[in-house]
């Protein structure tokens, strides 16, 4: 191994450690903790669904949508019609040779949101083949924090130690529902920031535009798509809210979905201050890092905030991305990236090795098997021990 090479591993090093640093995490890091990815989820939520008086209406948006549907799509399939019915004049719309009304859709889009947020929050493991599926529920949870504490220790408490006054908080941008992360940071005694005040019951103060409180925290938790504790009060207020209390009063989950309907949604608060935020962090003009870990760059409108953040002459943001090479193949918009004229400031760890801009693969197994690296595991593993000790453990 050449000194060049080793370079690029002290490298990943030195920006895991700098104070400027923002995380953009997706639903691969709660995998290992019990919730599902979006698929299994998508089975989980219709099979609540299959007594539903809503499973028609349900069954045949599913049948307008491509095989490979989710969840969201489903979603947002509903979501389109509900705004034509809302512009008709007799408030309903024609779907398959039904008519539906407007308070019937709004009624199926309430119902599939709890089956969501009750997934998410009990947790659940699809069956494999091997194993029966396992269901979690408020009796019996099955979704455990210690992934999450893990990470936010050594990152934080490692990483990020000393000198607490003088260091920026870490953002974390999130596109994940559960509150693992959150309540990760809380039993670690790391005081954050997530645009409520208040206690138990919180409520929303931070609006498009605002400054971020510039000290007191050691994070920042910018949730780009919602949370399962977030309702949206009769009274147009969004609050963070405990599951089974009864007020204050609320019209349903608040959530937003990455299709068609999202960029309007992302035009209104709270989640327009939300990548605001994003938008700003990206834009800055400091030494930033951005490293990203169980996102699948599925989400064109994440992606392209990056893209046109990092494409700017005074861009000097670094992103270190973790993820998975499937069929050997890095995620496409990965890829343009660390082609492109600012590729040198894009590093990429997947299973195969370390990409630098356009060189790479660099530092992969010898004997072709795979590093773990880009795992949540393996993320937290680099944090605490330092890549090269990981690198060089791994392939031993």
């Amino acid at each position: 191994m050449s000194a060049v090479d080793d370079s690029y591993l002290q490298q990943l090093d030195e920006f895991l450690s700098r104070p400027n640093q923002m995380w953009l995490l997706g639903a691969g890091i709660s995998r290992d903790a019990g919730i599902p990815l979006m698929h299994p989820l998508t089975h989980r939520v219709m099979e609540l669904a299959a007594t539903s008086t809503h499973k028609l209406l349900l069954d045949a948006l599913l049948a307008e949508l491509p095989k490979n549907t989710h969840i969201e799509h489903l979603l947002s399939q509903l979501g389109d019609y509900t705004t034509l019915g809302k512009r008709s004049s007799s408030q309903k719309v024609n779907i398959a040779g039904v008519e539906y009304s407007v308070s019937t859709l709004e009624a199926a889009h309430i119902e599939i949101l709890k089956y969501i947020s009750d997934t998410v929050k009990w947790g659940y493991r699809a069956a494999d083949g091997t194993t029966s599926a396992v269901i979690g529920s408020y009796e019996h949870p099955m979704v455990s924090v210690t992934h999450h504490i893990a990470f936010v220790n050594a990152l934080i408490g490692k990483r990020q130690a000393g000198l607490d006054s003088r260091r920026p908080p870490i953002r974390f941008f999130t596109t994940n529902y559960d509150t693992l992360l959150e309540d990760a940071l809380a039993l670690g005694c790391y005081s954050y920031w997530d645009g409520f005040s208040g206690g138990a019951v919180a409520f929303r103060d931070y609006r498009y535009g605002d400054a971020e409180p510039a000290t007191g925290c050691r994070a920042h938790v910018i949730k780009l798509h919602g949370s399962i504790d977030w309702h949206l009060g009769e009274d147009g207020k969004v609050w963070r809210v405990r599951d089974k209390d009864l007020y204050p009063d609320r019209a349903g989950r608040v959530l937003i979905y990455p299709q068609a309907t999202k960029y309007i949604a992302t035009q209104r608060d709270p989640f327009a201050a939300q990548f605001d935020v994003f938008r700003r962090t990206l834009s800055n003009g400091s030494d930033n890092v951005l490293a990203i870990c169980g996102y699948s760059f599925g989400d064109d409108h994440i992606n392209q905030e990056i893209e046109f953040a990092l494409s700017a002459p005074t861009s000097k943001t670094t992103i270190l991305a973790f993820c998975e090479e499937l069929d050997d193949i890095i995620p496409p918009v990965l890829e343009a990236w660390r082609q492109s004229s600012w590729g040198k400031r894009v590093y990429v760890m997947t299973q195969r090795g370390l990409y630098a801009g356009p060189v790479g693969p660099l530092h992969g197994r010898t004997d072709g098997s795979s590093l773990n690296w880009w795992t949540f595991g393996g993320v937290t593993d680099v944090l605490q021990n330092g890549a090269e000790g990981v690198h060089y453990r791994e392939i031993s």
